[in-house]
């Protein structure tokens, strides 16, 4: 490694010893790049400067007029409107003698003459002689190989102008026919005509749809009487069921009524001979506390013995109070049951409730007087005057009591026995009525029934003639408003047969929808329509890896070729042999070889360990050096000076590098190996690799021996690397591109290091043989 080293700075700094030698090595790197730089700006946008190529067009034709279409048709004079409109070439209109002269001297590329007959022979498609209209093309094609080609697409530009003109003016025509017949049948004569005889049939059918109208209505009228008396009938044989069982019900109910009014005379009764009962025992209490308080002095415990039995006593008997009040609520629930329109009704529950809150009030009473005597039962055996108290609190208490029941009483007799008695009353009289009615409803339903039947057998018969009668005038309203329908949309064309059945109406339904169709054409927008027949079909692209311009998807191809070329242009001006100089400097023996190192050439200083690898790797190193550095020159001139597009600018950089070091060592391993005749082959490996790399044709497009070559060359893979870098990668497409790329190395270096021996020999001999020429 120091050998290899020791002579790169040698010749690093040969290389820039003296201004001139600057100079040229600048000159090794930016030579390529500039040999890429105008190749691709020179190719930028080649398809955008046509305008300037001139193509002549002459129009000699006469157009086309006949009876079947009265327009004028002139396709020339349509071609020659469109062409003024087009850039895409500088188009020369002028006489067709001149024309063709000017294609002859090279003033135009090339001529479009338009035959006489042009138009006319377009309208033989109507006719049973067909003829193929043609457009004279004269072209010279020595002037350029490319000229051709563009002039070429001009003319088919002509070519599908002229197909979209005939057939648009074709449905222009038929379209205007159609608009033409339509006018006319809306002629103000016509339009008067058709109004009357319309107003006079719409007339018509709508007296034939309100007479049946009228009698579909009386028909429904009949029906809703029918289903009344059905309904009729069957509400009498319900109601004289019914009145039979509420005859039954009355019947019970009178016997209820009779015993809810001896019950209330029972209880009125009951209530006065309890309440009278209370009473009494209240003033036995009373007589038996002050008994019990009279014997406070001379036995106590006696008279708080008989004070804890009144209380007990006094106790039991609030059972009596919640028993009288259970039967007061269930009273109320079944005064609620009744109607509320019963003006009894809210007064007897009002009565009932205030007599419940008095027995509340009674019931509160006799508990608080039970409580005291229990208290007082207690007091009388510690304090005197507190049992004194005690015994008038009590006998206050009792007579509080007496008159709560008596409040009881006298309102029981006052408010609600009355309501009761009168409620009774009310009962019995209402089903007393009721009775007398439902007898003599029942009489009435039996003597309708028959009547009923009758009717509805009469009622269905009349409704069953009058539908009829209504079917029958919807259908005569129908065909009248059918012809008026016909009338309209103009498709009477076939009303001859109008009476006939139905294949009729289906054939008029059919002409009516032919007439919308023809109007729907006739009052659209002809132009339009005409343009869409013309061309039914528009192409979408949809780029896939776009490339911006023409320029950048050639950038690939002149990148690569120029990085080849300077690898080139660097073998034909640097030396790749090591004098023997030179070999004695980098090993330290002074300025010459020993003697026995024998002849200058590869591999003579090897004794003295300067190998044949060492002399390979360390004249290659500047080679590599200038090779990457007209890399990296050219692919950031197509970048930031051209403007190529360039997604990913590191792998597009990659690229050049990696090209760089495997074509210029593919180009120094044939020149070292076989002197100039190896830059002859690295040549030939150019032409080679121009013509069959797929930079400009597509592989498939190249004859059968480049496609099978293809793989076997390091430009296709260099460059879809570099289309890989610029438009975006597929896979691992960029990798592979990468990697076959460097795969030729492997060939080139086996050659340089290890075939190369045995051929030095060769070489030299060659070398001789050449040099002996004086010539060579």
């Amino acid at each position: 490694m120091k050998i290899i080293w020791g002579i790169f700075k040698r010749d690093m700094c040969h290389a820039t010893r003296n201004v001139i030698a600057v100079i040229v090595s600048m000159g090794l790197v930016v030579v390529p790049a500039l040999y890429a730089w105008f190749n691709i700006a020179a190719s930028w946008d080649p398809y955008g400067n046509t305008k300037a190529l001139k193509v002549a067009v002459a129009n000699n034709d006469k157009g086309y007029k006949s009876d079947l279409i009265p327009v004028r048709v002139n396709v020339g004079e349509t071609i020659i409107s469109t062409l003024h409109a087009n850039d895409q070439l500088d188009w020369q209109f002028v006489k067709s003698d001149k024309a063709i002269d000017g294609v002859k001297s090279g003033e135009y590329y090339a001529a479009i003459v338009i035959p006489k007959g042009f138009s006319a022979d377009m309208m033989t498609l109507f006719s049973p002689d067909i003829k193929h209209a043609q457009l004279k093309y004269y072209l010279n094609e020595k002037i350029n190989p490319i000229a051709p080609h563009i002039t070429d697409q001009g003319a088919t530009t002509v070519v599908n102008t002229i197909d979209k003109t005939f057939a648009k003016t074709i449905a222009q025509v038929g379209l205007d026919l159609a608009s033409s017949i339509l006018h006319y049948s809306q002629s103000p004569q016509m339009a008067e005509y058709m109004r009357n005889l319309n107003g006079n049939l719409t007339t018509m059918a709508d007296t034939l749809s309100g007479a049946s109208q009228q009698v579909t209505s009386y028909s429904q009228l009949l029906g809703s009487a029918n289903d009344i008396v059905d309904s009729t009938g069957k509400l009498l044989a319900s109601a004289t069921k019914a009145g039979k069982q509420a005859q039954n019900a009355l019947k019970q109910g009178k016997s209820g009524a009779t015993s809810f009014t001896s019950a209330g005379a029972n209880v009125t009764s009951s209530v006065n001979t309890a309440l009278d009962q209370v009473s009494s025992a209240f003033d036995q209490v009373a007589a038996k506390v002050n008994k019990a308080f009279d014997a406070i002095g001379k036995d106590s415990d006696t008279a708080a013995s008989q004070l804890t039995t009144l209380s007990e006593q006094v106790s039991s008997s609030e059972s009596l109070y919640d028993t009288y009040i259970t039967s007061l609520n269930h009273m109320h629930e079944s005064v609620e049951q009744l109607p509320d329109s019963d003006s009894a009704k809210q007064a007897l529950l009002e009565a009932i409730d205030r007599e419940i809150t008095l027995l509340e009030a009674a019931k509160g009473d006799s508990q608080k007087l039970a409580q005291q005597l229990k208290d007082a039962s207690t007091q009388v055996t510690q304090d005197t005057a507190a049992a004194e108290r005690s015994r008038k609190e009590i006998l206050n208490r009792i007579t509080s009591a007496k008159q709560s029941i008596s409040n009881v009483r006298d309102d029981y007799a006052t408010n609600v026995k009355p309501k009761i008695d009168a409620l009774a009353s009310t009962v019995s009289t209402l089903i007393s009525q009721t009775d007398s009615m439902i007898t003599q409803l029942s009489g009435t339903a039996d003597d309708l029934d028959d009547v009923t039947g009758d009717v509805g057998t009469n009622v269905t018969s009349i409704r069953s003639t009058l539908g009829a009668i209504a079917k029958k005038l919807d259908s005569s309203a129908a065909t009248v408003k059918e012809l008026i329908t016909k009338l309209e949309t103009g498709g009477n064309a076939g009303d001859g047969n109008s009476d006939g059945g139905d294949g009729d109406n289906d054939a008029s339904s059919s002409d009516s929808g032919e007439s919308d169709e023809l109007r729907a054409l006739a009052t659209a927008n002809a132009s339009t329509l005409s343009t869409l027949i013309s061309a039914p079909v528009a192409l979408h692209r949809v780029s896939v890896y776009p490339i911006a311009n023409y320029g950048s998807a050639m950038a690939p191809f002149y990148t690569i070729l120029s990085i080849w070329v300077g690898a080139i242009i660097l073998c034909a001006m640097l030396k790749v042999t090591i004098s023997d100089r030179e070999k004695a400097h980098v090993l330290g023996l002074g300025d010459t070889l020993p003697r026995v190192a024998g002849p200058s050439g590869p591999g003579n200083a090897s004794r003295w360990g300067l190998r044949l690898d060492h002399e390979y790797f360390g004249r290659y190193a500047i080679f590599a050096l200038l090779a990457l550095l007209q890399g990296t020159l050219v692919c950031l001139g197509d970048m930031y000076f051209l403007g190529v597009q360039a997604n990913h600018a590191l792998q597009f950089l990659a690229v050049g590098w990696l090209a760089a070091l495997v074509f210029s060592n593919i180009v120094y391993t044939l020149t070292v190996s076989f002197g100039d005749i190896g830059k002859a082959v690295a040549v030939v490996l150019l032409v080679m690799q121009v013509a069959g790399s797929g930079g400009t044709f597509p592989i498939e497009t190249l004859p059968k021996f480049f496609q099978m070559l293809y793989p076997f060359l390091p430009f296709p893979h260099a460059i879809d690397a570099m289309h890989a870098a610029m438009a975006g990668s597929y896979g691992n497409e960029y990798l592979l591109d990468m990697v076959y790329l460097a795969l030729f190395l492997i060939p080139s270096l086996l050659l340089g290091l290890v075939l190369r021996k045995p051929v030095i020999r060769l070489n030299n001999w060659v070398s001789r043989n050449l040099e002996s020429t004086k010539v060579m």
